[in-house]
């Protein structure tokens, strides 16, 4: 008896582990379209009662840090509205995004040790981060280059979506967020190797 409670108790704590993995996964990726948007979704769960964050990290479910991320959020979104503006954000953002998808992983992963969960964190949280804001990256330089930043709100406006739609489905359908992810990648990867392999159309005479 005493094993067989040991072993669902084991399992029930990897189902947890992997739960968190999950959802800081979607977290992190929503990072990479806009830092601040996926951490105060995590505040604004966690003040509500539908997010438990790790030990350590309760700080982010304060009122202090809801006010903070409100702002934060607020003045990323309307920056990547500014004309060329945008395109300096990225050099900018690629960094923090990957800190903040790190951060916020770390901070939805509990019954592990330390090491297991930053490591975790790292790989799983910032990778999935800048993977996703390299993306974009390419994304808001073929548009650049294609309309000379005059389409660089439309995509700023898809970033956007894709961040607030990540960060929910992250906190209530994990699973449906990882999927999300990675069709999203796909169909962006697909769009700018497509502008990139256009021939040149050359000019008469």
């Amino acid at each position: 008896m005493f094993w067989i409670q040991r072993e669902i108790k084991t399992e029930r704590r990897l189902m947890e582990t992997m739960l968190g993995l999950l959802i800081g996964i979607g977290l992190s990726a929503a990072c990479g379209f806009r830092v601040f948007v996926p951490l105060l979704v995590v505040s604004i769960a966690s003040n509500a009662g539908h997010l438990t964050l790790s030990p350590g990290f309760d700080w982010m479910g304060s009122d202090a840090a809801l006010i903070a991320f409100a702002v934060a959020t607020v003045l990323e979104v309307g920056a990547y509205y500014v004309p060329w503006i945008d395109n300096l954000l990225d050099t900018i953002a690629t960094p923090v995004a990957v800190v903040a998808g790190t951060i916020v992983t770390a901070s939805v992963i509990s019954d592990i040790g330390p090491f297991m969960k930053w490591t975790l964190a790292v790989i799983a949280g910032g990778g999935a981060a800048g993977l996703v804001q390299g993306t974009t990256v390419l994304a808001r330089g073929a548009s650049t280059a294609g309309t000379g930043g005059l389409t660089n709100p439309v995509v700023a406006t898809a970033e956007l979506g894709g961040s607030i739609v990540t960060s929910l489905a992250a906190v209530f359908m994990p699973v449906v967020a990882v999927i999300l992810v990675a069709v999203l990648l796909v169909v962006i990867g697909l769009r700018v190797s497509r502008k990139r392999a256009r021939p040149a159309v050359a000019s008469p005479g």
